[in-house]
């Protein structure tokens, strides 16, 4: 005990001569910041990486199977252009002649390697044992009446066709552009892409204006996400002017608002540098950064500056007095919540999702910065900055404060608080196990996005976003065309068919049945599988000779004709509902047919799917690290065992009331929330820390007894906790506006435990400091302005 009260009393020297220090050469601190800031910000570099594979890492399972997948066949970066016609009808003259010329278009996107459109769709037929196969609708201005109801009839048969290309009502069509980017820089392809498909459509809607034109696909879906981090990243802006505004109204105090104004400056700054020193490229989820850092870097400088103004205005010290005393008393606090913040987002590396290690890394970098700041620029501005303050009355009975009496309504009945406090809390952690996961990557996105729009409509009206993608093996070259192995193809294409959640299938069993119906006749009693090997190779082979180029069957045979894809399309369906019928699928598979044709559900869709369940298995042993390494700093900080343990419920339970609290809004959280358990810890710590270190230096310093120095807790602290919080809310509240859903359901559900951390330290941290504590006999110093409620409860 006593090598900890040296350790405490040393920690004051230093925190008194480091005041001194700085106030002493408060120009050539303040110049050395500047210059450490410029510095670092001369080596910022800000690039945004919009491809949705950021979201994975290297090992990913997921993402290995899904880029085996596409060696094999070709990539399916897309582009789906939907087109709904006011009159209802695709099937018009008019109608065709566009979508002809809008595919014909879309054959100059950039990159692009295949369109399929219900006008070049390759229908077969025959003459004899000639086998023809043609666009459905070519020259589509010199099509009769009954030639069009002819091709509509072809195109609502077709199960290529239905509820992927065309609609059962035949009023909405799409064109799926496959694009095949280099991979080399996708902060550059995914605009090109983007730019030349919105000029195309642009100029199409000009020239067709009876079409209304809706997009989606992958190379869509990577455009959201990078318009999202800019977007994210333009908060800053609201974000600092309610910063500057709430500060002003708390503080009172225009320089005291210009000093934390710098501080969190100088904080974004340097980790714009920290950015451009380790290359980051930042996406959705890190391009908040800004907004994170302005945020908590706030929180520092208000506890120094709120308790330095309390100084001067309650007590009459002069400026270089009361700034001494303030960094004396909030050194230590503020570098334990700094430093337990810092802890809380580097456990964003235990996670399985890249983003949110960048976002992690940068915030932590910057709120370290921002602990030296707020020590150094702070102190060194306001000791050059003029103080404007009224004189304080010295004989004039101050009246009970606020802050005193939430404390004394605290101490009178601490049992009665903790207990209904605990209850409230049991329930609510109750109600945090009934959230479901679910991680549609389209709901990444509100409806303020054109994205999530578009795909929402496709998804009504035409077909789902969603896929899995299966490759059956045959086990040997060339085994496609084994009876056996198409006859198991066809019947897994079946169950497929027969799923609830399928919208539409495309398997090669499908070509090898109307490939062998068109070759005997078109006689439908052929429309099978054929039975001979020999004759399916062949029929195979004179198709694919009667392919137009671009249109080939590269995206569904591998090379050697060993595999096939195979890709179900879905409706939009919940990550466990995705994730339980790829295993359904998987176990079919196994059940019914040989071990070569044993496959794996793989796509995009399942990549994300899955994502949010590995995210929150690798975080939960980075969230006990945080807990454990937040718990043992916080014992050494308070120099006491017991109440470094008892720290630890009022930091988790703000977390589990949070999560209570949106099983009753939501009841869905995502991937964004998975990483809320450990960036909240670091944040919350700083109410506790500042409310406990006040407690005891109210009980070492001055002898008050446990009540009285909850009471001077919240004298001291109270004004600064409120103050912290509200300028913490005010962010986060910015950041939930944000259109994208792992951001702003991180911020909202942010909001719900920052504000629950501030009622615990209020209500049940005082209550059990109390009912832990043992009874002071002797009391050494009663503040004054609590003897006549002293006396009154004796």
């Amino acid at each position: 005990m006593n090598a900890l009260k040296k350790a405490g009393n040393s920690v004051n020297t230093f925190a008194k001569k480091w005041a001194e220090f700085v106030i002493k050469f408060k120009w050539p601190v303040f110049l050395l910041t500047i210059l450490l800031a410029l510095g670092l910000a001369s080596q910022g570099k800000m690039e945004f990486d919009g491809d949705y594979h950021v979201f994975f890492s290297e090992s990913n399972p997921e993402l290995e199977a899904f880029d085996a997948l596409q060696e094999k066949y070709t990539k399916d970066d897309n582009i789906v252009i939907v087109l709904a016609p006011d009159n209802g009808e695709v099937f018009t003259r008019e109608n065709l002649v566009a979508i002809e010329e809008l595919t014909a278009s879309a054959w100059n996107t950039p990159y692009s390697s295949r369109v399929d459109a219900v006008t070049n769709f390759q229908h077969t037929s025959a003459d004899g044992d000639d086998l023809y196969v043609d666009d459905l609708s070519y020259e589509s201005a010199t099509k009769t009446d009954a030639e069009i109801k002819e091709i509509k009839a072809k195109a609502l048969k077709e199960p290529l066709l239905l509820h992927r290309i065309i609609n059962e009502k035949g009023s909405v069509t799409a064109i799926n552009v496959t694009v095949r980017l280099p991979g080399v820089d996708s902060a550059a392809e995914i605009p090109e892409v983007t730019v030349a498909t919105r000029k195309m459509v642009d100029e199409f809607k000009e020239k067709h204006p009876q079409f209304k034109v809706y997009t989606t696909g992958l190379v869509p879906l990577n455009t959201a996400f990078f318009e999202a981090s800019q977007s994210d990243l333009a908060l800053i802006g609201i974000m600092l002017l309610i910063v500057v505004v709430v500060t002003f109204l708390l503080t009172r105090n225009f320089f005291a608002t210009l000093s934390t104004l710098v501080v969190v400056l100088f904080s974004i700054m340097s980790a714009v540098g920290f950015i451009g020193l380790t290359g980051i490229k930042l996406t959705p989820p890190s391009a908040v950064f800004p907004t994170m850092i302005l945020t908590l870097a706030v929180a520092d400088s208000i506890h120094i500056l709120v308790t330095m103004l309390q100084k001067v205005r309650k007590d009459g010290m002069g400026k270089k007095e009361a700034l001494v005393e303030s960094m004396r008393l909030n050194f230590m606090p503020v570098f334990i919540t700094s430093l337990t913040t810092v802890i809380g987002f580097l456990t964003m590396n235990f996670g399985d999702v890249p983003p949110f290690w960048h976002l992690g890394n940068i915030t932590a970098f910057g709120m370290a910065m921002a602990f030296l700041y707020s020590t150094t620029t702070l102190p060194a501005l306001m000791a050059i900055f003029p103080l404007w303050r009224k004189k304080v009355a010295s004989k004039k009975e101050e009246k009970i404060g606020m802050y005193t009496k939430l404390g004394l309504f605290v101490t009178r009945q601490p049992a009665r608080l903790a207990v209904i406090s605990l209850v409230v809390i049991a329930g609510l952690t109750y109600l945090a196990t009934l959230n479901v996961f679910n991680d549609e990557f389209v709901e990444y996105f509100d409806d303020s996005v054109q994205f999530r729009r578009d795909s929402d409509f496709i998804n009504d009206n035409l077909t789902g976003f969603y896929n899995v993608e299966f490759s059956v093996g045959s086990g040997e070259s060339g085994g496609i065309n084994n009876p056996e192995y198409l006859q198991k193809l066809n019947a897994f294409e079946d169950w497929l068919n027969d799923q609830s959640e399928v919208v539409h299938v495309n398997a090669f069993s499908e070509v090898a049945r109307r490939v062998n119906r068109s070759m005997h006749g078109d006689d439908q009693t052929y429309y099978r599988v054929p039975d001979n090997r020999q004759e399916a190779a062949q029929f195979l082979l004179l198709y694919e000779l009667s392919l137009p180029f671009g249109l080939d069957l590269n995206n569904q045979i591998n090379v050697d004709k060993s595999e096939t894809r195979v890709t179900a399309t879905l409706k939009n369906i919940s990550s466990a509902e995705m994730i339980a019928f790829s295993a359904r699928a998987e176990e079919w598979l196994r059940n019914n047919t040989k071990e070569p044709m044993h496959s794996i559900g793989v796509s995009p869709t399942m990549m994300f799917s899955k994502l949010g369940f590995r995210q929150a298995d690798s975080m939960f042993n980075g969230n006990i690290i945080a807990l454990i390494l937040i718990s043992l700093v916080l014992m050494l900080a308070l120099r006491n065992f017991k109440l470094g343990l008892l720290s630890i419920i009022p930091n988790v339970t703000p977390v589990l009331v949070g999560f209570g609290i949106w099983a009753l809004y939501k009841g869905q959280i995502n991937t964004g929330m998975v990483i809320v358990f450990g960036m909240t810890l670091g944040i919350i710590v700083d109410d506790t820390v500042h409310f406990m270190s006040k407690f005891l230096r109210a009980r070492r310093e001055l002898g008050y007894d446990a009540k009285q120095a909850v009471i001077y807790a919240f004298e001291t602290v109270g004004r600064a906790l409120v103050t912290t919080t509200v300028v913490l809310l005010s962010g986060f509240a910015v950041l939930s506006t944000s259109s994208f859903a792992l951001n702003s359901y991180m911020a909202r559900i942010t909001v719900i435990i920052i504000t629950a951390a501030l009622i615990i330290d209020f209500l049940l941290l005082p209550a059990l400091l109390i009912l832990s504590s043992r009874k002071d006999e002797a009391v050494e110093a009663i503040p004054n302005q609590l003897k006549p409620e002293l006396k009154l409860n004796k």
